[in-house]
């Protein structure tokens, strides 16, 4: 009778802790599809947005003048509102590593401050936009909502990083995943996946049909048939893109120090930057450095990129994010990468637009240490006819990017030498 009534005790308490599962996964599915929907809309407005005013620009050339003066109107922005030293996405990072909290308003400061830096023609991306916005609308309503428990609000923050990715690029696989990927390079948070998931996807429906935020996509041309020689040439590509990589984290974190030891004054740094940024732009006589330069990545998958441009690019990117403007670095390194890519394909005469298709995945892995996210991404930009190359690109692009990286609060848990817990901050 006994051992009757303990197989009793084991059921219910199954059911219970079953029941318990199925109230939490409705719970995640619930909280995640508002995390979605608001995104959806913030990132798909801001997305909006900011092609008008890239347009806007490349047909009235002025606008460029006002480099100097959009910088200090950030760093004011800032200042008043902020009230202390802006960490940008490294906050939001840091907020998924502890306890530390992400104020709301960071959202509207660096939605204004990008749509301002691409207003005038800094050269940055979107990305660092997006995970911020996403990352404290998540906080946010982690406290709505009532959850107290950091894990919780960890995942929160996570699907909202998801979601404004997915809504900005629209590639809410490789959205969801790199939400998970970027915070601890080593191990994937897997309790957020069915929340970023759900929240990557409803963004992305919600500014692809709302707002026409086109996916971004780019057409191979003339793919090689993997062999040999083809894997061999690859292979010594993608080890030129992880030390190029490398040369670009460490510019970027260079230039800004630089910047600070030269110009304590935040407002004499963004107006020195804003008017160092004009000069170089007049110099080169076209505004190809300035903005995002998706444009640019089109004609290096047609390979028309002969010259050292991802240089430039390199240049620009770091003065801009020197002098105080906001936005990201991915797109300027998926730019960086095309057109490294591509030159070097004109060099060996190897299918350029193949090789600044795997510049761009070698270039992406080596700058956020993300392999996944970047194999996804590239399926997701180019479709699945590459993937031995990605495969292979980003494997090699990985291992030598070594612990580098764009956001100075990436944790590196596990080497990327060894099976060995190393718990280091990314350079």
């Amino acid at each position: 009778m006994s051992k009757k009534l303990l197989q009793m005790q084991t059921i219910v308490e199954e059911f219970k802790s079953n029941l318990a599962l199925l109230r939490s996964t409705i719970k995640w599915v619930f909280v995640s599809i508002v995390i979605g929907i608001v995104v959806g809309f913030v990132s798909g407005s801001f997305g909006y947005i900011l092609t008008k005013v890239t347009n806007y620009r490349l047909d009235h050339s002025f606008m460029l003048y006002f480099l100097p003066i959009g910088s200090v109107i950030i760093v004011f922005l800032y200042r008043n509102i902020m009230k202390k030293k802006d960490p940008g996405t490294n906050q939001v990072l840091s907020a998924i590593h502890s306890d530390e909290d992400i104020p709301l308003h960071m959202a509207p400061l660096i939605y204004i401050s990008t749509i301002i830096t691409h207003t005038v023609g800094g050269s940055a991306g979107r990305e660092g936009a997006a995970l911020q916005l996403g990352g404290s609308i998540g906080n946010a309503i982690s406290g709505v909502f009532g959850f107290k428990q950091k894990e919780s609000r960890h995942i929160m923050i996570m699907c909202g990083m998801s979601a404004a990715f997915a809504g900005l690029f629209g590639t809410p696989i490789a959205a969801a995943v790199f939400a998970m990927e970027v915070v601890s390079v080593g191990i994937m948070h897997y309790a957020a996946l069915l929340p970023c998931s759900i929240s990557a996807l409803i963004s992305h429906g919600i500014a692809y049909q709302v707002f026409g935020i086109v996916p971004l996509s780019f057409d191979i041309m003339d793919l090689p048939v993997f062999e040999i020689k083809s894997a061999l040439i690859i292979s010594v590509l993608a080890i030129l893109c992880g030390l190029l990589s490398i040369f670009f984290c460490v510019c970027l974190h260079e230039t800004s120090k630089l910047f600070q030891k030269l110009f304590e004054n935040l407002y004499v740094r963004a107006f020195v930057g804003g008017c160092v940024l004009l000069c170089f732009t007049l110099i080169a006589g076209h505004q190809k450095y300035n903005g995002t330069g998706t444009a640019m990545i089109i004609n290096c998958m047609e390979g028309q990129i002969h010259s050292v441009e991802f240089l430039f690019k390199i240049i620009f990117t770091a003065i801009t994010l020197a002098c105080c403007f906001k936005g990201g670095e991915i797109v300027p390194t998926l730019y960086i990468g095309a057109a490294f890519g591509c030159l070097f394909g004109n060099l060996t005469g190897f299918s350029p637009s193949t090789c600044a298709a795997i510049g761009i995945g070698s270039m992406f892995c080596g700058v956020t240490n993300c392999p996944l996210t970047s194999l996804i991404i590239c399926c997701e930009l180019f479709r699945t006819d590459g993937f031995p190359f990605f495969l292979l690109a980003i494997g090699f692009s990985y291992t030598l990017s070594g612990y580098y990286g764009l956001y100075s609060s990436q944790k590196i848990v596990y080497s990327k030498y060894r099976s060995n817990f190393i718990n280091k901050l990314a350079k």
